[in-house]
């Protein structure tokens, strides 16, 4: 999830996937940059300091409530802001070296499994009020052998973005039905999303080139490529994802036929672009709000709900559904982002203080963001004019299918080793995706065995 690129005032995909990130450097803090390593030299200073990615919702929501905090607690915020790497290299060397430069983080789950050593457990702040106003899978998301180490911020998966004047159009209707014998209706499986992709793939030009496809293909070389392939995964009933107590599953049924899917569409329907190697959530983005795509499946705060067209070239014609079902369900592999205390803290208690200060001003990351985590913020906004797409985005995180990646340490391994070039082998060509998903499964079996 969050990496990622400005596309019409949205952030791109890359920061999607790792799940909402800006790639922003340097050090801003709300007080004396000297001061940011908050109380690393033993003083009794009263002073927080907060590492988060810079420019990231994370930071927004920080800068903006320091001031409440000061006055509520006595305690300054020192916001530390560097990109998204640098906060996982970050904290990965406080909780090597215990120095005790960070009091609170805010992290992407897939850093779960190689800094819960270092990290304070905050299972006391997981009440039962908190556990029931949060979206399945985000308690565990947060969790590690037992122990809740993170409170959620934001949560996230992708849904159905589609446009709502090529559906809506009786042109349009009147000639899918003739073609597919049922209505046109953004879709809800896969065969009606395979349809409507080659529906609405027309138009050639006078070069010869297509200029509307109907939808697009991740293949680029990040994680979300790998993301948008398992939700078609769970979508066809893989569960638990990838590995299971050590038991390599990806070449199974459920993973090669998504990958068929995948493949299919650009091969033989050639229904999306056809330079799916280097596309993923920031090129599609693009590649829609320039009128170029008729839907896109991504994450809920790519919808833009502007009629402003020098924002967008489709703007106030954009609807949005939950994401599509396979065989089993609906199914989306979520992006969330957590907050934590690093177990080096000195400041411990005021830092957990700090975090549920924040949780309880959730509202605030749907503001930055268009997303938040908690069930209460969501159905709040869901009912306001500019978030149409918080319903359908509720429906996906509640999918039969939705599920975490492995909390697994290996887990960046897999995927930049693994699973990446497995999907574009099989885009490629070069291998089938039967293929391309065994020999995956061999270097994993490798990556989990070392």
């Amino acid at each position: 999830m969050f990496k990622r690129k400005a596309i019409a005032g949205l952030m791109t995909c890359s920061m999607l996937l790792s799940a909402f990130l800006t790639g922003c450097s340097g050090t801003q803090t709300s007080g004396d940059a000297q001061n940011s390593k908050g109380n690393s030299n033993g003083n009794s200073d009263k002073s927080l300091t907060v590492l988060v990615e810079g420019g990231s919702p994370a930071f927004k929501v920080a800068e903006k409530t320091a001031d409440e905090f000061k006055k509520s607690t006595g305690y300054e915020v020192k916001i530390e802001s560097v990109p998204y790497v640098g906060v996982y290299d970050k904290l990965k060397a406080e909780v090597a070296s215990r120095a005790g430069s960070y009091d609170v983080a805010t992290i992407d789950i897939l850093w779960f499994p190689s800094l819960a050593s270092g990290l304070l457990p905050l299972d006391n702040l997981m009440t039962d009020e908190v556990k029931n106003d949060l979206f399945p899978g985000l308690i565990d998301g947060g969790s590690y052998k037992g122990h809740t180490y993170g409170m959620p911020v934001w949560t996230n998966a992708k849904t159905l973005i589609y446009r709502k004047d090529l559906f809506e159009d009786e042109a349009n209707k009147k000639a899918f039905k003739e073609q597919y014998g049922y209505e046109l209706q953004p879709p809800k499986t896969w065969k009606e999303y395979e349809d409507t992709a080659k529906f609405f793939t027309r138009d050639t030009n006078r070069d010869g080139q297509i200029d509307q496809y109907g939808t697009t293909v991740f293949g680029a070389n990040n994680g979300d490529t790998v993301a948008s392939w398992l939700d078609m995964a769970a979508q066809a009933g893989a569960k638990p994802l990838v590995v299971d107590n050590g038991k390599v599953l990806i070449n199974t049924k459920p993973y090669v036929q998504a990958l068929e899917l995948l493949t299919n569409m650009l091969k033989k329907d050639k229904s999306v672009p056809p330079g799916a190697l280097e596309i993923s959530s920031a090129e599609t983005a693009e590649l829609f709000q320039s009128g170029k795509d008729a839907m896109m499946l991504a994450w809920g705060h790519f919808y833009v709900p502007s009629n402003d067209p020098s924002k967008s070239k489709v703007a106030g014609k954009v609807g949005v559904a939950p994401m599509i079902a396979g065989s089993e369900g609906i199914g989306a592999v979520p992006g969330p982002w957590y907050q934590v205390v690093p177990k080096s803290s000195k400041k411990q208690e005021i830092a957990k203080k700090y975090i549920q200060f924040l949780y309880d001003k959730n509202a605030l990351y749907m503001e930055a963001l268009g997303v938040a985590a908690r069930k209460s913020v969501f159905e709040e906004y869901s009912k306001k004019a500019g978030y149409e797409h918080l319903e359908p985005l509720m429906a996906t995180l509640s999918g039969k299918q939705t599920q975490n990646r492995p909390a697994i340490k290996e887990w960046q391994q897999i995927e930049s080793e693994a699973l990446i070039p497995a999907v574009q082998y099989a885009l490629s060509g070069e291998k089938t995706p039967q293929e391309a998903l065994d020999w995956a499964a061999t270097i994993i079996k490798g990556i989990v065995q070392q």
